[in-house]
């Protein structure tokens, strides 16, 4: 043993690590208090009742134990005391929270299952898969999986233009239905069994139905609903419900941990031997996420394994276990294209934009390397998230396209409204092949328009405009949170806010019509692009409708169907129209995409330094040369244009009624604006602010400042991690049940800005809300500063009330309340039960407003 390794010992017991007892590095500290064995850590955190380094202040972090340590980061010994550690009660928080997560994941997962399992049943499934049908050859194309395969994947969805010519989109009906007629004799045959199996069935049925029909009762009896449960609950069932609890818990963690070993601990050790073999370790592990990345070339490899023995079985006629490696082959599929759709698309979108932006913010390639060095897990999530609302706008650009523009025109693109639409379905029918083609084009087609609309245009701006960039996005380095909120708060809170009022989307769709309208003209392409409806009946075969219905090409959008489900319901014309086709329509199509590359250039040009240029000039009136970040500035200037456009728009309608009605409006319009405003100051400065703070006191606070420093408390990012926090607290309420602070947020939404009722909002929503949060706020203040002083504690106790008081009591309110709402439901069951056993009759009783006396004059009798 060289020098080198006698000097790695352990800085606790002095002692070097052994294969038992390794030493680990869990912190910053170099030199000779570098290493440590995990029981010395243990027990010196017991005894210090620390959770960090006392000389580095870095706070240790420790991976779960119990089931899931032992598969993946264990050893045999770890395997042989895995009963002693799941009765241990070390990081038993830690392990609950992660034991709800893997348990949610396999809920997650097992009712995806099922969804594709009927996505099967019901859409059918592919060729290859029939029990007649030849072997799908891995790696092949559709000439070399036999006709049949192409044609159903023809028939299942229409054919696409960049692989196969601008064919009709129409399924090939006829070419199925023989297909079909030997479906419907196999399921005649079958129709004719299950009848007689049915009647069968239903003749034991009514024979043994009144003898079992207590034991049925019993079997489709729920506790949980506790309306009908003093009329179906007896003691025999109580008993028989805590006698199968057991049970129930020991399946449930049978059939969890079989699924971290099948869909976890299988994939996850098969790509790490395959990464440990390739020789690629290393450069796996500087990815940060080398458990996720070697999960999913397990998947991969597994794919490809099931596609060999599948072709094996084929070959030797196995049918059953051709099938079943068959479907498991679809799904493995179906999963890793729905990670490289949502997960991966949106994640290449989101550092191509960063890229093509860095010279916006002054940054290099290295800045964002160290970036992610230090935050891997936040980095990756905010690139994905900006990727993500760049498709989802993209896509909604589109469909309102679509409303604007001839149906028809925009045939190559993805019709999202299109009912025959079903992405799953084509997951499972097309071959991978063709799914890795759109997936190129997307990112190809996505990546030049962000050339297109952001890089070149900074170029220019730089070019013009020397000192107009960077933007200035420099923010405090002790606030960890304020690039996340700042971003999260311009994404969720102030681009929706914008595109929700509805004279946004109109002002948008007149000026992409008055766009089309000019060019059109221009080009003598008005009727190709908007339709020319006084010629339909002159003009019948001008073109076929299948060239120009729903034919596609891949990709656009196609791997983000889940982003884009909130904007389907929006509807667009749907269809074909014939056009008259111009002399030099070839021609004229490339000038017409020049004019919209220029315009979209242009556009780009306007937005990336008319706001921001006004949200400076506003910002220098009240922050003078002090630099501001510009999320605020161009946010503000957003708003600032916007409300411009909007006030000469209703002035230019006013023009016309004269001016005696003008300063009426005007009037009206000054009242209503400060009425907003006051509005505005409360719930979206106030309320937001007092969440913010209450947050942070409860939450990032506790976690993230040890008891021996004072936590720093940034009012402009407690208010913007407040206003996300505000969004998604009304978002749940509406969502709720029925209560007060639903019904009065429902009745201010429906009146509006125009008949803002500012009493109303002051005394129904802003002032009780605020009393609970400054009640809050103070309360626990109060407490800790006031009370806990006069009772003679040590300064360590004094610090840990203040510091800790706050999650608790709201722990205190949650558990509270939890409480009552079971004994309102434990009273209510004991009520029905002692009424269904001891209730012999009831008697009608009067009401007498005055007196409260009541006489009885009827009765009736329920006897028990």
């Amino acid at each position: 043993m060289d020098t080198a390794e006698e000097a790695d010992i352990c800085r606790v017991c002095r002692s070097e690590g052994t294969q038992d007892k390794p030493l680990y590095h869990p912190c910053v500290c170099t030199g000779s208090i570098k290493f440590i064995h995990q029981e010395c850590l243990l027990q010196w955190l017991k005894h210090s009742r620390k959770e960090y380094c006392e000389l580095c202040k870095h706070r240790f972090a420790f991976t779960p134990s119990r089931i899931y340590k032992c598969l993946f980061t264990g050893s045999v010994s770890s395997l042989l005391t895995l009963p002693l550690d799941m009765l241990s009660t070390q990081n038993l928080l830690a392990d609950c929270l992660q034991g709800c997560f893997v348990v949610t994941c396999t809920l997650c997962a097992f009712i995806s299952l099922v969804w594709l399992r009927e996505q099967i049943v019901h859409g059918g499934a592919p060729q290859w898969l029939e029990q007649n049908q030849p072997p799908l050859v891995p790696g092949g194309n559709a000439a070399a999986n036999g006709q049949a395969a192409a044609d159903a994947a023809a028939a299942q969805h229409p054919a696409d233009p960049a692989a196969d010519g601008l064919a009709p989109a129409h399924p090939h009906e006829a070419g199925d239905q023989g297909d079909e007629a030997e479906l419907d004799d196999d399921e005649d045959d079958d129709g004719e069994e299950d009848e007689e199996e049915e009647e069968d069935e239903e003749g034991r049925e009514e024979d043994a139905a009144d003898a079992n029909n207590g034991g049925q009762e019993d079997l489709n009896w729920n506790a949980l609903e506790w309306d009908r449960a003093a009329e179906e609950l007896t003691w025999e069932r109580v008993g028989t419900f805590f006698c199968m609890f057991p049970e129930h818990v020991f399946w449930v963690v049978s059939l969890n941990t079989l699924f971290i070993l099948v869909f976890a601990f299988c994939p996850y050790h098969i790509g790490h031997f395959s990464v440990v073999g390739l020789g690629f370790e290393d450069h796996v592990k500087a990815s940060h996420f080398d458990g996720l990345i070697t999960t999913i070339l397990g998947y991969i490899l597994l794919a490809g394994a099931l596609m060999v023995c599948h072709a094996l079985a084929s070959l030797v006629k196995f049918q059953r276990s051709r099938r079943l490696l068959g479907v498991c082959y679809i799904v493995v599929k179906v999963s890793l294209l729905v990670v490289m759709e949502i997960g991966l698309f949106p994640l290449i979108c989101g550092w191509w934009l960063d890229i093509c932006s860095l010279e916006m913010f002054d940054a290099t390639l290295k800045d964002r390397e160290q970036s992610f060095d230090s935050a891997p897990g936040t980095t990756m999530f905010l690139h994905w998230l900006v990727g993500m609302v760049y498709v989802f706008y993209f896509a909604s650009f589109i469909l309102l396209l679509r409303e604007v523009l001839r149906p028809g025109v925009l045939w190559f693109l993805r019709n999202l409204n299109d009912p025959d639409f079903n992405p799953v379905q084509e997951m499972i029918h097309l071959p991978i092949y063709r799914h890795l083609r759109r997936f190129i084009l997307s990112v190809v087609v996505f990546g030049s328009i962000v050339l297109l609309m952001l890089w070149l245009p900074i170029r220019i701006i730089k070019l013009l405009f020397p000192t107009f960039l960077p933007y200035n996005v420099m923010l405090y380095s002790d606030a960890p949170v304020s690039e996340l909120s700042l971003e999260l708060l311009l994404l969720q809170v102030v681009l929706p806010a914008l595109l929700e009022q509805g004279h946004t989307r109109q002002w948008l769709k007149r000026l992409v019509h008055a766009w089309t309208f000019t060019a059109g003209y221009m080009l003598d392409l008005h009727s190709y692009l908007l339709g020319d409806h006084e010629d339909d009946d002159n003009q019948p075969n001008n073109n076929p409708p299948g060239r120009h219905n729903n034919n596609r090409i891949p990709g656009l959008g196609e791997g983000l169907h889940a982003a884009h489900q909130a904007i389907l319901q929006q509807g667009g014309p749907v269809g074909f129209q014939p056009y008259h086709r111009p002399v030099n329509f070839p021609l004229k199509i490339v000038l017409l995409v020049v004019f919209m590359c220029v315009t979209l250039l242009l556009a780009s040009l306007i937005c990336l330094t008319l706001p921001v240029f006004v949200g400076r000039w506003l910002m220098s009136f009240w922050m003078g040369s002090a630099m501001v970040h510009e999320l605020y500035t161009a946010a503000s200037g957003l708003y600032v244009c916007w409300l411009s456009i909007r006030a000469a728009t209703v002035l230019l309608s006013w023009m016309p009624q004269g001016r005696t009605v003008i300063l009426i409006k005007v009037q009206e319009w000054t009242l209503m604006i400060l009425k907003t405003v006051v509005v505005a100051v409360l719930l979206a400065g106030v309320i937001p602010l007092l969440l913010g703070l209450l947050f942070e006191l409860i939450i990032v606070a506790p976690l993230r400042v040890p008891l021996d420093q004072t936590p720093l408390f940034y009012p402009w990012q407690d208010w913007a991690l407040g206003v996300l926090h505000a969004k998604i607290i009304a978002a749940i309420t509406l969502m709720g049940p029925q209560w007060w602070l639903k019904t009065v947020i429902e009745q201010v939404y429906a009146n509006g800005i125009r008949n803002i009722d500012l009493y109303f909002i002051l005394r129904r929503l802003a002032a009780p809300v605020i009393c609970v949060l400054l009640l809050s706020l103070c309360v626990p203040y109060t407490i800790s500063k006031g009370i806990t002083p006069l009772l003679g504690v040590q300064p360590e106790m004094q610090t840990l009330v203040e510091r800790r008081i706050y999650p608790f009591l709201l722990m205190v309110v949650i558990l509270l309340a939890i409480l009552s709402f079971q004994i309102r439901q434990f009273k209510r069951l004991y009520e029905h039960i002692k009424n269904d056993k001891y209730l012999v009759g009831q008697r009608l009783v009067n009401y007498e407003r005055k007196t409260g006396r009541s006489t009885s004059t009827s009765s009736y009798s329920t006897s028990s």
